[in-house]
């Protein structure tokens, strides 16, 4: 008996230390942008949606809603898994939080040097603030890199236009996270024809999706009209934190040491 308690005196502590390592290492870490009653949805605006044709052609799997101009066309051709709050009180909420994310997102210090204007996203990135002086165009695959953190976090931030063209491609790797990845952009935002982006658009602005054009993450546009047709944008899913997961791991090893 004094050895099983002596046992479980040890596991209590290993997961004492693991929370307090895990909230030490998570202050050091760059946290990320909390878009608060905004997170539930894939498309809000700020003066209207408009889904083009054909059809049934776009696909938007999270909530939709546009404040203060209430316009949102073309819903016919939308399969919408999620609720359309058009401009009622709980649209109005998100687009103050969506605000006050935006606020954060471009107010954060940014690593290095700021990118020149026009400057092209190639290459593998890991966890970082990236600045644009100007606007970012991603004409190819950029890799995020999360190095096995899954709670990884990317901010770029652009105090103008962000250009996906149709070759764009964000490609996540090693754990990394589409609901980590904000793109913070000063206007506006477009997608070219096949363009596959990952993370949330967080703009100025408005945003526009051309055919094929699929989004893993959020359009969220703060003052202009989000516009898409045959594009799909999909809400994306966390996984559970490492510290989170290591601590149900060491919860399990308990159970079993008392069940011996």
């Amino acid at each position: 008996m004094k050895t099983r308690a002596r046992k479980l005196m040890i596991v209590t502590s290993i997961i004492f230390s693991s929370v307090i390592l895990g909230d030490q290492a998570a202050s050091a870490a760059l946290l990320s942008v909390d878009l608060g009653s905004a997170a539930s949805y894939a498309v809000l605006a700020g003066s209207g949606i408009t889904i083009a044709g054909p059809a049934n052609s776009s696909t938007i799997i999270g909530n939709i809603g546009s404040h203060a101009t209430v316009s949102i066309t073309g819903l016919e051709n939308l399969n919408l898994v999620g609720t359309n709050h058009a401009g009622n009180s709980i649209t109005q909420a998100a687009k103050a939080d969506l605000q006050t994310a935006y606020t954060d997102a471009a107010g954060r210090s940014f690593d290095g040097a700021a990118f020149a204007d026009g400057h092209v996203l190639t290459g593998i990135m890991t966890t970082g603030v990236y600045h644009g002086s100007g606007s970012f165009a991603l004409n190819g695959i950029l890799t995020l890199d999360a190095q096995g953190d899954p709670d990884a976090v990317w901010i770029f931030q652009m105090t103008s236009t962000f250009d996906v063209g149709s070759a764009g491609q964000v490609a996540l790797l090693n754990g990394a996270q589409a609901s980590n990845v904000f793109w913070q952009v000063g206007s506006s935002a477009t997608l070219g024809t096949g363009a596959r982006l990952a993370g949330t658009i967080l703009a100025a602005q408005s945003i526009s999706m051309n055919t094929g054009a699929v989004i893993n993450g959020r359009a969220l546009a703060s003052a202009g009209a989000v516009t898409m047709g045959g594009s799909t944008i999909t809400l994306p899913v966390p996984e559970p934190s490492a510290m989170l997961l290591s601590v149900i791991g060491i919860c399990s090893l308990l159970a079993t040491r008392r069940r011996s």
